[in-house]
């Protein structure tokens, strides 16, 4: 999970675990029981090395979206290189084979982030797991290197479980501490406890035609299906069994589909994404072994080949 695990696993061995969603600020103040508390803010994929390098030389793709090849720097040195297709409050996250150690970077493994709005959000979300009867949700700060060796507290996030076959999702909220830092280039707030995606990216998309991530579709194994239905319940979306099997949880403007399938059939799908402007014609660009169609109109869907 782009090394979301390991982070977490080795500040609970080291006893390095900071405050996490426990010590999270209420700016924001308690909210109403029908507000809905967690967002969908981006996915990623590991895909065959012919499709990934076939997105990282893309000319097609620099055109269409705010499209980066970004190195991150994590907590305790950890690293990790991804493509990335940046909207204005969603974005997409792409690895080819290998590019992730151990698990984490087989063919078809993904992951999923959802985040709070409001600060303070996400200790209601870890109450409302332990409800549900996750007792003890993985808690953990994710920090951030610029490349100066001076990390910032990046976003503190709870897991369900460290088990997984090849998927995994985890909360997250965005600290005051990172958006004060001027080499995070971040925006104001909007209101006291801002701490939202669309205050997190920057304005980039506005000069591309890619606008933001509508729907998702993934296949996982059925443990990791199971481990994360209780997470999108408590961030409050509502969700539903899918036709022949899975789920589709909805809420927030991004429709999540997450289907049950074999370890070797697990992957990462489709993409759905609206578009800042409509296009009259209908296009099609294969990118390796996927396929973007954008338009007509203002949507646009990208599709991923099930094999390697």
């Amino acid at each position: 999970m782009i090394l979301v695990v390991a982070v977490a696993l080795a500040a609970v061995f080291m006893g390095a675990v900071e405050g996490g969603a426990k010590t999270a600020r209420a700016e924001g103040g308690a909210p109403s029981p029908d507000r809905q508390l967690l967002f969908y803010n981006h996915a990623y994929g590991v895909l065959d090395r012919e499709t990934a390098d076939a997105i990282e030389r893309s000319d097609y793709l620099r055109d269409f979206a705010n499209f980066q090849v970004r190195t991150t720097t994590g907590a305790g040195g950890q690293t990790w290189t991804g493509r990335y297709l940046m909207g204005r409050e969603t974005y997409l996250e792409l690895f080819g084979v290998g590019d992730l150690p151990g698990q984490d970077g087989t063919f078809g493994s993904t992951g999923m982030g959802i985040s709070a709005e409001r600060a303070g959000d996400l200790v209601t979300v870890t109450e409302r797991l332990r409800d549900q009867g996750i007792a003890d949700p993985i808690e953990f700060r994710q920090t951030r290197d610029f490349g100066d060796g001076v990390p910032v507290p990046w976003f503190d996030a709870i897991l369900t479980t460290d088990q997984y076959d090849g998927f995994g999702a985890w909360a997250m909220e965005y600290l005051p501490e990172y958006f004060a830092d001027p080499r995070s280039n971040t925006e104001p707030a909007d209101y006291p406890g801002d701490v939202g995606r669309e205050r997190y990216l920057s304005d980039g998309y506005s000069d591309h035609l890619m606008r933001d991530v509508t729907s998702v579709r993934l296949a996982v194994t059925e443990r990791d299906l199971a481990d994360t239905v209780p997470l999108l319940r408590a961030g409050g979306f509502v969700v539903r069994p899918a036709a022949g099997g899975g789920i589709v949880a909805q809420g927030g403007g991004t429709t999540i589909r997450v289907d049950a399938v074999p370890r070797d059939q697990a992957g990462l799908r489709q993409i759905g994404l609206s578009l800042n402007r409509p296009v009259e014609y209908r296009h099609e660009e294969r990118i390796g072994r996927s396929t973007l169609t954008v338009g007509p109109g203002t949507r646009a869907v990208w599709n991923f080949d099930a094999t390697e």
